[in-house]
């Protein structure tokens, strides 16, 4: 059996779905879905998902920390964290000044990760669950380096990269079908008795 590991950009595959106005699909069972996209002749060894705590936000804050919390409960998946940086924006015209924040370092972490599961010998296929381009160099890596080695794409919904397209083995877009099937379920109960509930904004 071929054996696969999954890496998940957790952000990208987000705004792919909300951006498709799938919002009732981010309550998204990432085991379920990394192994409905598998072959019939590959074997899931691992999956990773990449993200970062939402600041600024609680709303938003308390949806993500709700999800992480059931993936965590239910997905059998390693979840790896770049972080939310603080940037500080001014308008020149009216001098108004305001604060954003802006994902920082997820991208860089899942490169590093590929690469070490790949110089590790973990996987035979990488499947690559983004549309990020800044992810080229670590592909070239591998196609370079280990060239028996495969990495295939899974855009999310609503996202492409013509550089990935071109470097990947192969590619393919995440459809409805297959969010849909891949949902978890409505109620999660904790170990410790409490209970995590889909959000009503995701329903």
């Amino acid at each position: 059996m071929e054996r696969v590991s999954v890496y998940v950009d957790g952000f990208n595959l987000y705004f792919g779905i909300n951006d498709s106005g799938w919002r009732r699909y981010l309550w998204l069972d990432i085991r379920a879905l990394a192994q409905r996209l598998l072959l019939k002749d590959q074997h899931l060894i691992e999956v990773k998902y990449f993200t970062a705590l939402v600041r600024g936000d609680i709303s938003k804050a308390r949806r993500q920390s709700t999800y992480l919390q059931a993936l965590h409960e239910t997905g059998n998946i390693q979840i790896l964290y770049g972080r939310y940086q603080e940037k500080s924006k001014k308008c020149f015209s009216c001098n108004s000044s305001w604060v954003e924040y802006e994902e920082k370092m997820s991208d860089v972490r899942m490169a590093s990760e590929i690469l070490r599961d790949v110089f590790l010998d973990k996987f035979d296929t990488a499947l690559i669950l983004s549309a990020d381009a800044d992810l080229q160099p670590p592909i070239e890596i591998i196609k370079a380096e280990f060239p028996q080695k495969k990495v295939v794409i899974a855009f999310p919904p609503k996202r492409d990269s013509y550089h990935l397209r071109n470097i990947a083995d192969a590619h393919f877009r995440i459809g409805r079908g297959r969010l849909s099937t891949c949902q978890l379920p409505k109620k999660i109960t904790k170990h410790d008795g409490h209970i995590l509930t889909r959000p009503v904004e995701w329903s």
